[in-house]
C-alpha cells in the first residue's frame, strides 16, 4: 500500500462520490479476516491504515495480568509497562505484529474487497438518495417494457411500475417521459429498489403543489384525497385565509391549473370541495356535485345517512356507486343515501328505522309539509268546483 493506492481512493471517492473512509474501513477490517487466515487467527488483532501515506501496520491486543495463562491473548504487566508506562492491571495494550511480507497479503485482498466495497457504498448511496424522496414525484423515462411492468431511467439507477400501479386506460411506450409518484423504496442485495406508481393518490398531490403555489405555499391545504385512477378524483381542500377560495385556487383562472392536472391525468375527472369541521357540512360537500337535503349522523360508530332529492339520488350515488365510494373515502364515514321519497316510504312501511339524532324532526317537518300541501290542494279544488257551480247557474 502506497501514495498510489491514496490517490486511487482519492479518484473514486471525487468521480464516484464515495467517501475514502468508507473504503479504508471496509479495507482494515478486511485484512483482520487476511491476517487469521495467514498467520494466527487465534490473535485478538486491529488493522491500521495511515491515511496520508498508507502504511499499514498490525497491532495485537493483550490483556495486562500479574501472571500470564495465555501468551496470544495476554501480557506481563512488567512488559506492557515498557511499552507503556501508564497502564494498569485489566487494560488493554495494542503491540504492533506487523508481519514483513504483509503488504503482499493486504494488496492481494485490497483489490476484491475494495471492488465489492465500492459496489455497496455506490448501492448505498443511491438508496440514501432515493429514501429521502420517498412520496414525492419525479419524472422519468420508460426505458423498456418487461412482463407487463415498466422500467424507468431515473439516471443512476432503474425504476419500476409494477402493473398494479399503472393505469389501465393509458397506453405506454418506450421513451415516453412520464411523472410519476416514488411510492416505496427498498434497499436489496442487488441494489436500490424503487417502486414508482401512476396509481397512488400521492401523485395527485404533489400535481396540485406543482400547479397551485397556494398549495405548495401552505396557504392552501389538502385535508384527504380519494381517487380510482383513471376514472375519478376527490379532493377536500381548505384554508384559514378567509379572503381565499380555496378550491378557486386549484381551479385556477378559466379553470387553466385544473385543466393542466387532468391533462396530465389524461382526462382523469376531478371534483374539488371545501373541507369543513363540521362534520355533517363536509359529509354534504363530498356528496358534490349533487345536493343535499338533511344529514344525520353516528359520530361514534362514523356511521352517517344522508337524505337527497329525490331526483338527485342517481347522482349522488355516482354511476355503479362511485360517487358514494369516493365520498366515503374522503371522508373516512360510512354513508347511507337516500332519496327524500324513498326514505319516507321505507321509514313507514318499516324497511329501515330512526337511528340517529334529528330524524323524528325531519319526519315531522316533511309530514307537516305533506300535510300542508295536501290542504292547499283541497282548498284549490274546493274553490274549483265552486266556481264551475257559479257558472251553471
Amino acid at each position: 500500500m502506497n501514495q498510489e493506492f491514496i490517490r486511487a481512493l482519492e479518484e473514486i471517492e471525487s468521480e464516484k462520490g464515495i467517501p475514502r473512509e468508507i473504503i479504508f474501513d471496509a479495507l482494515e477490517k478486511a485484512l483482520i479476516k487476511s491476517y487469521g487466515k495467514n498467520y494466527d487467527d487465534r490473535e485478538n488483532v486491529s488493522v491500521e491504515i495511515d491515511r496520508d501515506t498508507g502504511k499499514i501496520k498490525v497491532f495485537a491486543i493483550k490483556e495486562i495480568v500479574e501472571s500470564v495463562e495465555d501468551p496470544i491473548g495476554q501480557i506481563n504487566i512488567g512488559e506492557a509497562q515498557k511499552i507503556r508506562s501508564n497502564v494498569e492491571l485489566g487494560d488493554e495494550i495494542s503491540i504492533e505484529v506487523t508481519p514483513g511480507d504483509f503488504g503482499r497479503i493486504a494488496a492481494q485482498t485490497a483489490r476484491n474487497i475494495v471492488i465489492q466495497k465500492i459496489k455497496d457504498a455506490e448501492r448505498d448511496i443511491i438508496y440514501n438518495e432515493f429514501i429521502d424522496r420517498e412520496k414525492e414525484m419525479i419524472t422519468g423515462t420508460i426505458q423498456r417494457i418487461d412482463r407487463g411492468s415498466l422500467y424507468i431511467d431515473l439516471g443512476r439507477v432503474e425504476g419500476v411500475v409494477p402493473p398494479a400501479e399503472q393505469i389501465k386506460t393509458e397506453n405506454y411506450k418506450i421513451n415516453d417521459r412520464v411523472k410519476l409518484f416514488i411510492k416505496e423504496v427498498k434497499n436489496t442485495t442487488k441494489g436500490a429498489q424503487v417502486i414508482l406508481s401512476r396509481t397512488d393518490a400521492g401523485l395527485v398531490k404533489r400535481l396540485l403543489e406543482l400547479e397551485v403555489p397556494e398549495i405548495s405555499d401552505g396557504v392552501v391545504e389538502i385535508f384527504s384525497i380519494a381517487r380510482e385512477a383513471g376514472s375519478r378524483t376527490k379532493l377536500a381542500v381548505f384554508t384559514k385565509d378567509e379572503n381565499i377560495d380555496p378550491v378557486g385556487a386549484c381551479v385556477g383562472f378559466k379553470g387553466t391549473r385544473v385543466k393542466a392536472l387532468v391533462d396530465e391525468l389524461r382526462g382523469e375527472k376531478l371534483d374539488i370541495i371545501v373541507y369543513d369541521k363540521d362534520i355533517k357540512v363536509f359529509l354534504a360537500n363530498s356528496l358534490s356535485p349533487s345536493t343535499v337535503e338533511s344529514v344525520f349522523i353516528d359520530e361514534k360508530n362514523k356511521n352517517a345517512r344522508v337524505i337527497v332529492p329525490e331526483d338527485q339520488l342517481s347522482l349522488a350515488i355516482g354511476k355503479e356507486g362511485q360517487n358514494a365510494r369516493l365520498a366515503a373515502k374522503l371522508t373516512g364515514w360510512k354513508i347511507d343515501i337516500k332519496g327524500n321519497e324513498q326514505y319516507q316510504n321505507e321509514i313507514e312501511n318499516g324497511a329501515i328505522e330512526v337511528q340517529y339524532e334529528g330524524e323524528e324532526g325531519y319526519l315531522n317537518s316533511a309530514s307537516d309539509i305533506d300535510n300542508t300541501i295536501s290542504d292547499q290542494l283541497s282548498k284549490l279544488e274546493e274553490m274549483i268546483d265552486l266556481g264551475e257551480a257559479e257558472n251553471e247557474e
